[in-house]
């Protein structure tokens, strides 16, 4: 690493750090915990099987196809700024959520929040790249990875708690009110502790890259999560395609933009970047086994198994440990790097094949036999989350970091939604035409397949890099 002068590091960074992680860790519950209410929000709203889809789908959808303007905006603007006005839209759309009369009205109060969430957390990103700009890096981003990996279980657990203890009666409502107070909390230690930080001169929002990429994401990405709803007709294979064509048309777009002296959503030189770019594939990779694999295996635990949502949450609790053990290990020096990230690519493949035996040669497994494929699993997927930001975002510029930041979680929510709708298309398949076990299995020799890329577009990366680059890495 650089030496950096003394009096460029922030005395409060660690607690500006401590807030930052906390809304993140709130935006990633919230993208789980609705799973495990969806039964009580259809029978208390009365609402349809596609308003109970676009409770799920919507929110990611409209968090990915903005995210990168967020991400922008934090540049041209400041973030925080941009993280202030984030953190309170999401705080109060999650209070309408809670609050949401009708199946309609919740969808689109998550539909906001998903809009909200987009400004707020890719100055998560930005403002850890720049407070940690010396060896405390490494520490800083691990504690995000755990952010990250631990949002998801918490979100199931506290999900299954809350709509099984339902406080003052308000059932699946809790879910969201239970943001009000923590959001308000977080908004009055963002004033209190969170610097001013440098922004780009002053520059107009290019609207129509927002609008093509917006239309690409939401075109290619909606097909892909309501499909199966529909029987997959052809005319939704032509909507995919437009989407398609939109968004390899966007570089273009934005080199155009940037050649007629304007702001461009996304800088040409990011996407030039050769190590960036593969760091991106790798991460799309890597994330397509994320959401769809906790989807897949809480699914499979509430209707193959019958087990409670409750219980379900649970059965991830020694994959949590697991997980958090390893982000803080791929914290330290000698556990970063590449190499240590294919080699957990290979574990949570090992964890994924070791869950597909069991349920193979054993009938009905308990739900302490699967605890120990998920606790390999969890391990794995920790070193990777801990270290794949950090390592993808090494070769960006401090003045690139919000907009890199809102391409590298884009790709990230892309594949979320795309890893769901392909396990979903797999595992309803195969249980229409044989079993739930057979189906599980199928499922997860697909996610192992998407962790072999992973790890081909790391090796790829690892190639990519100059010497001093690969030192860079391992300091």
């Amino acid at each position: 690493m650089e030496n950096i002068p003394l009096g460029a590091i922030n005395p409060r960074r660690w607690l500006v750090l401590t807030v930052v992680v906390a809304a993140q860790f709130m935006y990633v519950v919230d993208m789980f915990i609705v799973n495990v209410a969806i039964p009580s929000i259809r029978t208390d709203l009365n609402a349809s099987t596609a308003q109970i889809e676009s409770v799920i789908a919507l929110y990611q959808i409209a968090y990915a196809s903005m995210v990168i303007t967020g991400g922008r905006l934090g540049d041209m603007y400041g973030a925080r700024r941009l993280f202030l006005i984030g953190l309170i839209g999401f705080t109060a759309t999650s209070l309408a959520c809670g609050l949401a009369p009708t199946g309609s009205a919740l969808v689109l109060a998550r539909l906001a929040q998903g809009l909200t969430a987009a400004l707020m957390v890719p100055q998560v990103l930005a403002t850890i790249h720049t407070l940690f700009p010396d060896a405390a890096r490494s520490r800083a981003f691990a504690i995000f990875g755990i952010a990250l990996g631990l949002g998801g279980v918490v979100g199931f657990i506290v999900g299954g708690w809350l709509v099984t203890l339902n406080p003052y009666g308000l059932g699946w409502r809790t879910i969201f009110v239970v943001n009000g107070p923590i959001g308000a909390a977080l908004v009055l230690a963002t004033i209190w502790l969170m610097p001013s930080q440098g922004k780009q001169k002053p520059a107009q929002l290019d609207i129509v890259s927002v609008l093509v990429l917006f239309a690409g994401l939401t075109l290619l990405v909606g097909p892909l999560l309501f499909g199966h709803e529909l029987g997959w007709p052809q005319w939704l294979f032509v909507v995919m395609a437009v989407g398609a064509v939109l968004l390899v048309a966007f570089p273009r777009l934005e080199r155009s933009v940037e050649g007629r002296g304007g702001s461009p959503l996304i800088e040409p030189t990011l996407l030039a970047d050769s190590a960036f770019v593969r760091g991106l594939i790798a991460t799309f990779c890597f994330f397509l086994s994320n959401i769809s694999f906790y989807f897949l295996v809480t699914l499979y635990m509430q209707t193959a198994m019958g087990l409670s949502a409750l219980d379900a949450g649970f059965a991830m609790v020694p994959l949590t440990l697991a997980f958090v053990i390893a982000a803080r290990r791929s914290g330290a020096a000698k556990a970063s790097g590449i190499r240590a990230l294919i080699k957990a690519c290979a574990v949570q493949a090992a964890g994924l094949m070791s869950l597909a035996a069991l349920v193979e040669w054993i009938d009905a497994p308990s739900m302490f036999e699967l605890m120990v494929p998920l606790t390999i699993f969890g391990y794995g997927q920790g070193v990777v989350m801990a270290q794949l930001f950090s390592t993808v975002l090494r070769s960006v510029a401090h003045s690139r970091a919000g907009s890199a930041s809102g391409v590298l979680v884009t790709a990230q929510q892309v594949a979320n939604a795309t890893g769901v709708a392909m396990v979903g298309v797999v595992y309803f398949g195969a249980q229409s035409a044989h079993s739930q076990s057979v189906a599980l299995i199928a499922a997860l020799i697909t996610l192992v397949i998407t962790l072999a890329l992973c790890a081909a577009a790391l090796e790829w990366l690892h190639r990519c890099q100059t010497p001093a680059e690969a030192r860079a890495a391992r300091e």
